[in-house]
């Protein structure tokens, strides 16, 4: 197993490979202190990784090319094939993850198998959110999910949603909607 870290806008990455692909993208908050003595640092071996989320971090690039090889259940894996296929910059929730693999009643095991990501960034799981527009669990934490969304021209709800409701009085006056149940809507970027 190969790895290297980069430093990013939100903190120390992480990037892990073997000889199949990537199997770790991991911000420091979310990881063990250091790899595995057995790994062996090569920045070399993660070259294309490493660029291509610096173009990700500086608003060049939409779309990874890079050999995947996340370790996890059948389940697991085929949640995640469903994250890779959210458009920059656009939501999706739980609920609407768990419909598209045919599950609609397993939105808890979608949010589950979402939590366990090894990929971050490049299986987009900061892309999942509740389904009232708020922002829920993320490995890294919810501010490096807000930020991740935020570069992406998303803007996540910031207001506490009780119930699925939205009060008007926790948005600023230019921030509320006409709808108070409106989910928020991504941007996309020209």
């Amino acid at each position: 197993m190969d790895y290297t870290t980069m430093k990013s806008p939100l903190g120390t990455i992480l990037i892990a490979r073997n000889d199949a692909g990537i199997t770790a993208i991991q911000f420091e908050s979310e990881r063990r202190p250091s790899p595995p003595a057995e790994w062996n640092c090569d920045a070399s071996a993660l070259s294309d990784a490493v660029a291509q989320l610096r173009e990700y971090f500086a608003g060049e690039r939409r779309r990874f090319e890079l050999p995947l090889a996340p370790g996890g259940t059948d389940f697991q894996r085929g949640v995640w094939s469903v994250l890779v296929e959210i458009p920059y910059g656009e939501t999706r929730s739980y609920g609407e993850i768990a419909a598209r693999i045919g599950a609609p009643s397993a939105s808890r095991a979608v949010g589950a198998a979402n939590g366990r990501n090894p990929i971050a960034i490049v299986i987009p799981c900061h892309r999942v959110i509740g389904t009232s527009g708020s922002l829920t669990g993320y490995a890294g934490g919810l501010e490096i999910k807000r930020a991740l969304l935020e570069l992406e021209g998303h803007q996540p709800q910031r207001s506490f949603r009780p119930w699925g409701r939205s009060f008007g009085f926790l948005h600023p006056p230019e921030n509320r909607s006409p709808d108070p149940l409106a989910l928020p809507t991504g941007k996309q970027k020209p």
